[in-house]
């Protein structure tokens, strides 16, 4: 069993706050207040979860900053106003910080029980198969 600290359980209370705050903001037909809630929550709770320097240095790595300039870039313009502009520069920067843990996300997906079956059906596993390669040096 994982042990987890005080403060990394906080942080994992926060980014699901965060994550649910962003899911339901875009449920409401991009509801400003809500994905900037959720933006902050999400950004606050990853730093307690991994701490500060090391999310420093996740974000601030020389090969990802251009995904770090579209995430909070497009938390930025959640912020001031243009919720549909800030959540699509978001997602395309989530994308790019988060493409090296995809596939192990999705190796792991496959070992479980239903889920596996269900990524390995005609339709999903082409998409699955993208998704899940290993292209980190793009």
């Amino acid at each position: 069993m994982i042990s987890l600290t005080d403060s990394q359980k906080i942080g994992m209370g926060l980014t699901g706050f965060g994550v649910f705050f962003l899911f339901f903001g875009m449920i409401l037909f991009f509801d400003k207040a809500l994905l900037a809630i959720g933006n902050i929550l999400f950004v606050a709770g990853l730093s307690f979860v991994i701490g500060l320097e090391r999310t420093f240095k996740f974000f601030f790595q020389r090969h990802k900053m251009k995904a770090t300039g579209f995430f909070l870039g497009g938390v930025f313009v959640v912020l001031i106003g243009w919720p549909i502009v800030g959540v699509i520069l978001e997602i395309y920067g989530f994308f790019l910080l988060f493409r090296g843990f995809f596939p192990v996300a999705v190796g792991f997906i496959r070992r479980v029980p239903i889920l596996g079956s269900l990524l390995n059906l005609p339709g999903i596993s082409g998409l699955v198969d993208k998704v899940g390669e290993s292209n980190t040096m793009v």
